[in-house]
């Protein structure tokens, strides 16, 4: 089985390509790693990684411009349920819209937009940047296995999913309100921070994704 993380030129693939080997390696799963940029690679994916760095025009345009791979996304994906993750942009991406700078259609994969942080505290500084806990609003799910309330996770980010149902939010971060964190249904997932720079508990939610069967 191979987990294929997607090279849009828009994600830190060395880190993220890392974590997911070492998780791998520790769990002493029997599965391959691999960065690419060919949607034909998708079919032969047992689990489909997005990351994402930057605005999420960018991001969009920059997978649009790989030949065939948004709708591999949506066949191996939507259609045939492989589970996916989504980090950082690449989660925004599972949205219906992005409102960063222009409005932009994001997937429609789990309803709602992406729009600005708004802190209420106006001491917070942006973007939303460093250390946070966690609030798992499902612990019980399969993600959160062996992670405990308050768990630290690294963020970096100015703009945020507002999930149109409140179940799609798996866990949420307090930055001057909440944020979404984590979002998820069926087989989709995707976390606004960064697990391939949240430490241990960021390689036990990778492994944990890579274990998981929805």
């Amino acid at each position: 089985m191979t987990v294929a993380i997607i090279d849009y030129g828009s994600g830190n693939l060395r880190s993220a390509a890392k974590a997911f080997e070492r998780a791998v390696g520790e769990a002493g799963l029997e599965l391959n790693v691999e960065v690419t940029a060919d949607a034909a690679r998708l079919k032969h994916a047992s689990h489909i990684v997005l990351p994402g760095v930057g605005a999420f025009a960018d991001c969009k345009q920059g997978l649009g411009a790989l030949p065939g791979m948004e709708d591999a996304l949506t066949e191996q994906v939507i259609g045939a349920g492989k589970p996916f993750l989504g980090i950082c942009v690449g989660m925004q991406l599972m949205a219906d819209i992005g409102r960063e700078r222009i409005d932009t259609p994001g997937f429609g994969w789990v309803p709602g937009e992406v729009v600005e942080l708004t802190p209420s505290d106006p001491s917070l500084k942006m973007p939303h940047m460093g250390w946070n806990d966690l609030h798992l609003e499902v612990p019980e799910h399969p993600l959160f296995d062996g992670i405990d309330e308050g768990a630290h996770v690294y963020f970096v980010h100015s703009y945020g999913l507002k999930a149109a149902d409140p179940a799609d939010v798996l866990a949420s971060v307090d930055y001057g309100g909440p944020a979404a964190a984590v979002v998820g249904r069926d087989n989709l997932a995707g976390t606004q921070f960064h697990p391939e720079k949240s430490q241990v508990v960021g390689l036990r939610l990778i492994t944990n994704f890579l274990k998981w069967r929805p």
